[in-house]
C-alpha cells in the first residue's frame, strides 16, 4: 500500500517554496502555506487518503509534517515528503509517545476520579491535559531538526520553551485554533471533505509552531537528507 500512494516526483519547479520557515508568520501565510503549490496539495490529498487506514493513518500524517519541517530546517523544500515511509512510521510514533508520557497525568487523574467518585479531580485533570497540550509543541520542532529523541522526553524543558517563545507561540496558537474551526467546514461534504481540511489543518499548525521555534533558537542546519 506504502507504494500505491506514494508520491508522484514532482517538477523542480513545482518544488520551489515561497511561504516557508523565513516568512513573517500570519493567517495568509500559515492558510497558505499547505496549498502553495500543485505538489503541496498533492501531499495533503495523500494526507487525506492515509486517514482512511485507523490510527496507522495518523501516525503516518505525523512523521508526515515532522519530516515536512526537518526538510525546511535544513534548507530543502517541505515537499516531497511523502517518502521512505518506515521513517515517516519511526518518527510519527516517537512523537505520538512524547505526547502520551505529556498527557498520562491527565489521563491518569482522570481514571482516579472516575474510579473512587472524586468529582473535584475532573477540573484538575482538565487543567492538565491543557498544559500538556501546550507543552507538546516545545519538543516537536526541536526533534524535528536532528531526529534527536531526547529532545521529546522532558515535559519540563518542553514547557520552558513553550513560555520563552512568548507571544510569537500565542499568535501561532491563534492561526491553529482558527485553523482548526475552518476544518470542521469539511463536514459539510458527507464528512469526506473533513480527511482533506483536516490534514490542512495540521500542516497549518505544525508550520506554525515550526516557524516559532525554528527561529528562536536557530534550528537550522545543512542538509542530512535525500533530495
Amino acid at each position: 500500500m506504502f507504494k500505491g500512494i506514494n508520491s508522484v516526483e514532482p517538477e523542480k519547479s513545482d518544488t520551489e517554496q515561497k511561504i516557508d520557515l523565513s516568512v513573517s508568520l500570519g493567517f495568509r501565510s500559515a492558510f497558505l502555506f499547505p496549498l502553495q503549490s500543485k505538489v503541496a496539495r498533492r501531499e495533503v490529498a495523500i494526507g487525506a487518503i492515509w486517514l482512511l487506514v485507523p490510527f496507522v493513518g495518523w501516525i503516518l500524517n505525523m512523521g508526515h509534517r515532522i519530516m515536512m519541517t526537518h526538510r525546511m530546517q535544513n534548507g530543502l523544500s517541505a515537499w516531497p515528503a511523502w517518502r521512505d515511509y518506515p521513517s515517516l512510521l519511526k518518527h510519527g510514533t516517537i512523537t505520538f509517545l512524547g505526547m502520551v508520557e505529556y498527557h498520562s497525568p491527565a489521563v491518569l487523574c482522570c481514571a482516579i476520579a472516575y474510579a473512587y467518585e472524586v468529582s473535584w479531580l475532573y477540573p484538575i485533570s482538565a487543567i492538565l491535559w491543557i498544559i500538556a497540550t501546550i507543552a507538546v509543541p516545545g519538543y516537536m520542532s526541536h526533534y524535528c531538526l536532528a531526529f534527536d529523541y531526547r529532545e521529546i522526553f522532558d515535559p519540563f524543558k518542553a514547557l520552558r520553551r513553550v513560555f520563552q517563545g512568548g507571544t510569537a507561540y500565542w499568535h501561532a496558537w491563534s492561526i491553529a485554533f482558527a485553523a482548526l474551526l475552518i476544518s470542521f467546514a469539511g463536514l459539510i461534504a458527507f464528512g469526506i471533505g473533513f480527511l482533506f481540511t483536516s490534514v490542512w489543518f495540521w500542516q497549518v499548525a505544525g508550520f506554525c509552531f515550526a516557524r516559532v521555534f525554528t527561529n528562536k533558537y536557530e534550528l537550522k542546519g545543512s542538509s542530512q537528507i535525500y533530495e
